[in-house]
């Protein structure tokens, strides 16, 4: 059974360049793997002859009877794979008979399979996939690759644009996932409002056989991690935040599960710390940045829109802050864009901070041998000597380990400053 899901006019993003090489390296069955709509299964058909839907039931019961129909002999893509975890065995298997490359691509919005199921270590590499950065949603052709900062070369920074501020007000509001970012102003808000509402009402419990019991205390849960984005709020506080005005404060027991789940369906995705392997820090913090997968979603569980966020709203009451909550979202949207640039070039990006909080590192991107590149975010399009303390800080610190640092603005223009910092507006960053 096939069904077509290609976009009729699909525009490049840059796993597919990850996608490519794994599979002229050889390799049969690439899972790709993300929240619902970041355009997996646009992304995934580009590759395929043959497409199954298993979110549709007639194709569920299809294989159910007859696995054979997915040796045809054909690329085919297996979409929504969770929803009929058997097959995840059935691919495993043929791998292990000798498939030929990229001839399965599964795709899932849930990271953990059901009982049962084997991991496909060794036979499956899943490859995560995100919402569309400003390079992929066309906003400005980058001039600065993040691989380059990587290389260690110190590589000359140029270039210039005319994005501005209210420009990257509209990404955050307009969001990176395809089908969303394309609708007008008003569908889109009701899309963001929707995505929420099914991921309570539906993807929870139906991919992990868990009700909900009270919905509307899981989304005001939700709501209170929206709020603390780019934050290290304990748990305490997003409790509170959640449940403001009430006497009885829910066990940690009983919300962490929700946590879990949500990280599972790749809708929350907290910013790990970074943890050093060569000890150079002693006190960092372990705690993780809050992050929801796409910065839109804060603003649409908040009730903002581009005039409160240009207006310098600060986010909710309920969770304070130090700025306005623009920051943050700022924020959020170049670590998107830092997380897939880094996962393309095999990197992979944490935070640092440590435990009294005297310096933080909004973002360091780790190479495969521990050296590093440190990122700091502006929500300005200057930057003084205040705003690199803490990378000058950690290259005191770390010295050769240090690859690059670098501070990502709302500004015009890229370059390095006398101190060797990069400068790099948000819009003019690539892979």
């Amino acid at each position: 059974m096939t069904s077509n899901v290609r976009a009729v006019t699909y525009r490049r993003r840059v796993v597919d360049t990850e996608l490519d090489d794994l599979v002229e390296g050889g390799l049969a069955a690439i899972s790709i793997e993300g929240a619902k709509a970041v355009g997996k299964s646009a992304t995934a058909a580009e590759r395929a002859d043959a497409v199954f839907l298993l979110e549709q039931p007639d194709t569920r019961q299809l294989l159910e009877a007859d696995h054979g129909r997915l040796f045809s002999g054909q690329s085919v893509l297996i979409d929504e794979w969770q929803q009929m975890p058997s097959l995840w065995d059935v691919v495993r298997r043929a791998v292990d008979a000798g498939a030929s490359p990229g001839q399965f691509i599964l795709t899932g919005s849930a990271s953990a399979p059901r009982p049962g199921t084997h991991s496909g270590a060794g036979r499956i590499v899943s490859v995560r996939m995100r919402p569309m950065t400003l390079a992929e949603r066309g906003v400005e052709e980058p001039s600065v690759s993040l691989a380059g900062l990587l290389s260690g070369d110190r590589p000359h920074i140029t270039g210039q644009t005319q994005v501005g501020l209210s420009d990257y007000v509209n990404e955050i509001v307009g969001s990176g996932f395809p089908a969303i970012r394309a609708a007008g102003a008003r569908a889109r808000r009701a899309q963001l409002d929707g995505y929420i509402t099914r991921i309570i009402d539906h993807d929870f419990p139906d991919t992990f056989d868990r009700k909900v019991r009270n919905p509307s205390a899981l989304r005001r849960w939700i709501t209170a991690y929206a709020a603390a984005t780019a934050t290290c709020a304990s748990f305490e506080r997003l409790r509170d935040a959640a449940t403001s005005g009430e006497g009885d404060k829910p066990a940690k027991t009983t919300v962490q599960p929700y946590r879990d789940i949500l990280e599972n369906l790749y809708v929350l995705d907290p910013l790990q710390a970074w943890l050093p392997t060569k000890n150079h820090i002693a006190e960092l913090a372990q705690a993780p940045k809050h992050h929801l997968v796409d910065p839109a979603l804060a603003v649409s569980l908040l009730g903002l829109d581009a005039g409160a966020l240009l207006a310098g709203e600060r986010g909710s009451p309920v969770m304070p802050r130090d700025g306005p909550f623009l920051g943050a979202l700022f924020e959020s949207l170049a670590l998107l864009q830092l997380r897939v640039f880094a996962q393309a070039s095999e990197a992979r990006c944490g935070h640092l901070r440590t435990h009294r909080g005297e310096h933080e590192v909004d973002v360091i991107v780790e190479r495969h041998d521990g050296k590093v590149l440190a990122v700091e975010m502006k929500l300005s399009a200057a930057v003084d000597d205040d705003d690199v303390e803490h990378l000058t800080w950690l290259a005191g610190k770390i010295g050769d380990d240090l690859l690059d640092a670098v501070v990502i603005t709302t500004g015009q223009h890229a370059y390095r400053r006398r101190d060797g910092i990069a400068v790099v507006p948000a819009a003019l960053l690539g892979p």
